[in-house]
């Protein structure tokens, strides 16, 4: 095929002829036409030298397309020519970017190019971050579901953005936490994200999304402390543990027939706020906390508490912290003999790995979550959600992430991504109609939802509704 050499200009979308003096030929695959200068371009005769050209380009790139960010705009699989018309034999010429191809493909690339350029434009990422591997797993993976299915959903119904989910662990650990809360901020292309199911881990990444001012909405932890710090660009969509303990403990003291307990916890602020909570929520209702104990995450062995507590003679025994620590107080109560006591807890028990750990001596824990009533949208989750046939069930998280998602959805189509504060003051301000009802938030970012709680107990092996 006869060649043209005769460069092609992209500068105003017009053919134009470059001059030869100063000329810079960058041979590259392709080019990111970003504010930085160009590596490795030579001008010929004496006038070979680096050129800090990033200002030239930019001038360039907003003359081709101003859509089109400068950094997103890449011309693929071309021989790229640089060139500034400098000021020779007294006439200064104008800055021009060309390609030298063939003039029969210049049409096709520029196509290419702008094509591509503009579909990377469209594309933004949304980020979960939540335990996928450990005791909490099953929480995770539920919740990790939900992100995904709504964002699916999203890019099949003519979304104005192709969204990618980026999806982190946390491994219920809140320095691995922190870890995936920097990676999702030192993206740029990651517009929000929604994140734990630990408040601990919650706690430790906060500040790093605040920092960054990214939307982040918790799914899943429920430690007052978190919505209490009113960062502007935190929400929950989640109640607290405070709205879980209260019912909890009202609903144990009105049946009469506990009226002494003893708590054991962990020692995260977790475990410390469900000690303080259900402890007061109980004696208000007319019971007695008979004895308080707290162990760390990770601990296997509760014998001594346990026998501290059984001296004391409690009716029950509520555990305020989460699914494997309580799976083996459960067990150890069986071997000291305290099998035939009720155990109590809030969300953070509620798990089907509860009752693999425990095995036998689960039978008879007893469960508050928050209760969700029924509506058309929810009905439509838990189908879909069915459909799908993911190896994790749904559990009492996905529907949460799933409702952080639309809502960092719903902002997002509205507001754009140009501005993270005005994405986050959307937020505050919503009134979202979804798959948990009407959703808003109050001063510092907490879910407005009224809040009551569905009761669980562990009978032949299976969670089931009181």
């Amino acid at each position: 095929m006869a060649r043209n050499d005769r460069p092609l200009t992209l500068f105003h979308g017009q053919r134009r002829d470059l001059a030869t003096e100063g000329q810079c030929i960058a041979n590259i695959g392709f080019i990111q036409l970003a504010s930085e200068a160009v590596a490795g371009v030579s001008c010929p005769g004496d006038r070979s030298r680096r050129l800090g050209i990033a200002d030239d380009l930019d001038r360039a790139n907003a003359a081709v397309s101003p859509r089109i960010p400068p950094r997103l705009q890449f011309v693929p699989d071309a021989v790229v020519l640089l060139a500034r018309r400098h000021q020779h034999d007294g006439v200064r010429g104008d800055v021009t970017l060309g390609i030298r191809v063939s003039s029969i493909l210049a049409g096709p690339l520029l196509a290419i190019a702008l094509g591509a350029a503009q579909a990377q434009a469209d594309q933004i990422k949304l980020g979960f971050i939540g335990p996928l591997s450990g005791g909490n797993a099953q929480q995770g993976l539920g919740a990790r579901n939900g992100f995904l299915l709504a964002i699916e959903q999203a890019n099949a119904s003519g979304y104005p953005h192709q969204v990618e989910g980026v999806v982190l662990d946390d491994a219920s650990d809140p320095a691995v936490g922190v870890s995936a809360a920097q990676k999702l901020v030192n993206d740029p292309s990651v517009i929000a994200a929604t994140g734990h199911w630990n408040s601990s881990v919650a706690l430790a990444t906060i500040p790093v999304f605040n920092r960054a001012q990214m939307p982040f909405i918790v799914w899943g932890a429920v430690s007052p402390k978190i919505t209490e710090q009113n960062f502007p660009n935190v929400t929950r969509v989640t109640p607290t543990l405070v709205n879980e303990n209260k019912p909890l403990a009202e609903a144990i003291a009105k049946q009469g027939k506990i009226k002494k307990i003893a708590i054991i916890s962990d020692t995260t602020d977790y475990g410390a706020a469900n000690t303080k909570w259900f402890g007061d929520f109980f004696k208000a209702a007319g019971g007695e906390i008979v004895s308080s104990d707290a162990a760390a995450v990770g601990t296997t062995d509760f014998r001594a508490m346990l026998t501290t507590a059984k001296a004391a003679s409690p009716d029950a025994v509520y555990f305020g912290g989460v699914v494997t620590e309580a799976a083996l107080v459960r067990s150890q109560m069986a071997d000291l003999g305290m099998g035939n006591l009720p155990m109590y807890g809030i969300s953070g028990i509620y798990d089907p790995k509860f009752i693999e750990i425990a095995g036998a001596a689960a039978e008879g824990t007893i469960a508050g979550t928050p209760a969700v009533q029924s509506n058309p949208k929810l009905e439509e989750f838990n189908k879909a959600y069915e459909t799908k046939a993911y190896p994790d069930p749904a559990g009492s998280y996905a529907k949460y992430a799933y409702e952080a998602t639309q809502i960092l959805l719903e902002v997002i189509k509205e507001k754009g991504i140009d501005d993270k504060e005005a994405l986050s003051k959307a937020i505050r301000d919503i009134h979202h109609d979804g798959i948990l009802g009407d959703v808003s938030f109050d001063a510092n970012g907490q879910t407005n939802m009224a809040i009551e709680i569905d009761m669980f107990v562990v009978r032949n092996g299976k969670w089931e509704k009181m």
